[in-house]
Formats: C-alpha cells, sequence, structure tokens
C-alpha cells in the first residue's frame, strides 16, 4: 500500500536517450527518485510504475481504488487516445495531476488534445522532468486541505 503512484506510460522508459533535445538528459529512473525523495521527507510512500501496455496502466490506475491518496501520471502517447484510461480515472475517483515534459501544446496538433486534462485535479506540461516535482508539491498541498 502507498499513499501516492506515479505512473509512466509509453515510451518514457527510454528519458534520458530518446529525443534529449526535447526531453532533456534525466532518466525515469532519476525523476522516480526526485519524487520518492520528496513524498517520503513528508512522510509519505511512493510506487512507481511505467509501461508500454495501455491495458497495464488501466489496470494500475483501477487498483489504486482505496489505496493511494494521490495519482501523478505522465501517459505519453496514451494522453492523445485512450478513453480507457479516462475511463479507469473517473471509475476510481483518486485524484490525479497529468505531467508531460514537454510542452504538448507547442507540438504537433494531435498532442494537443489530452482525453485527461479536463477530469484531472492540475495539468503541468512544458516544465521538463521539473514537473514532477511541481506535481508532487502540489499532491502533497491538496491532502494538506484535507480534500
Amino acid at each position: 500500500m502507498s499513499d501516492f503512484l506515479l505512473l509512466n506510460g509509453p515510451n518514457l522508459n527510454l528519458l534520458g536517450s530518446r529525443e534529449p533535445e526535447l526531453y532533456g538528459p534525466s532518466t525515469l529512473e532519476e525523476v522516480e527518485t526526485l519524487v520518492k525523495n520528496k513524498l517520503e521527507s513528508a512522510g509519505y510512500t511512493l510506487e512507481s510504475y511505467q509501461t508500454n501496455a495501455e491495458h497495464l496502466l488501466i489496470e494500475k490506475v483501477q487498483a489504486s481504488m482505496g489505496i493511494s491518496r494521490f495519482v501523478v501520471i505522465n501517459p505519453g502517447a496514451l494522453t492523445h487516445t485512450s478513453i480507457g484510461l479516462r475511463d479507469a480515472f473517473l471509475s476510481v475517483a483518486v485524484p490525479f495531476v497529468e505531467v508531460h515534459v514537454s510542452n504538448i501544446f507547442s507540438r504537433e496538433e494531435f498532442r494537443q488534445h489530452s482525453y485527461l486534462s479536463d477530469i484531472a485535479v492540475g495539468c503541468i506540461a512544458g516544465m521538463g522532468v521539473s514537473g514532477y516535482a511541481y506535481a508532487a508539491d502540489f499532491a502533497l498541498s491538496w491532502l494538506s486541505e484535507d480534500k
């Protein structure tokens, strides 16, 4: 059981080597450590999970119901395609923040639509991997307000 769930979708396992001019030099492991340290220093636990498979990400969201207090997710390309992921979040009613390393709104037109943003409590895009830290800070604030 963990207080927070950090989810990363397709191709995010390649952070640090995939298009570093767009996504930066930080690896997914470094991102996970950054978020874990931030949350653990506040007394919370974190589970991190990355998959390239849509159904596994959906199953992880479903499994968070009644267990995780907050989810931080970078759904990768599933942002723009997955109604199933959207439905999973609607089904579990766990608050979440959507994170994108690049600014999806300054990229190709098909990347500018998210199936999750309107149901997320927040969306952070274009801040590099720092966006994950901002999302963790927001989640801590959200919980401290006892929502």
